[in-house]
């Protein structure tokens, strides 16, 4: 089974926030997020991916996430370097 690590970015200009999270199923996950039933952070805000990387076992995936949360520079780099 193949796992992503993704970094969401809230849609509305005026909110400046992003989002880091791992699933098996992108354009699920992304719905849950949309609708109000993903992560509690997320509810009441609409989002879009931005940045997503491919790993083949469940637990490398969760082993970025837990880096890629942690590592605000990246994060940072990532929203400067995605183009709308």
């Amino acid at each position: 089974m193949v796992f992503y690590v993704y970094m969401l970015k809230c849609i509305s200009d005026k909110i400046k926030k992003t989002y880091v999270g791992y699933t098996n199923n992108l354009s699920l996950r992304l719905n849950k997020h949309n609708s109000n039933k993903g992560a509690k952070a997320t509810r009441g805000l609409k989002w879009k991916i931005i940045y997503k990387r491919k790993f083949n076992t469940k637990n490398d995936a969760m082993s970025y996430e837990y880096r890629l949360k942690k590592d605000k520079v990246k994060r940072n780099i990532i929203l400067k370097n995605f183009n709308e």
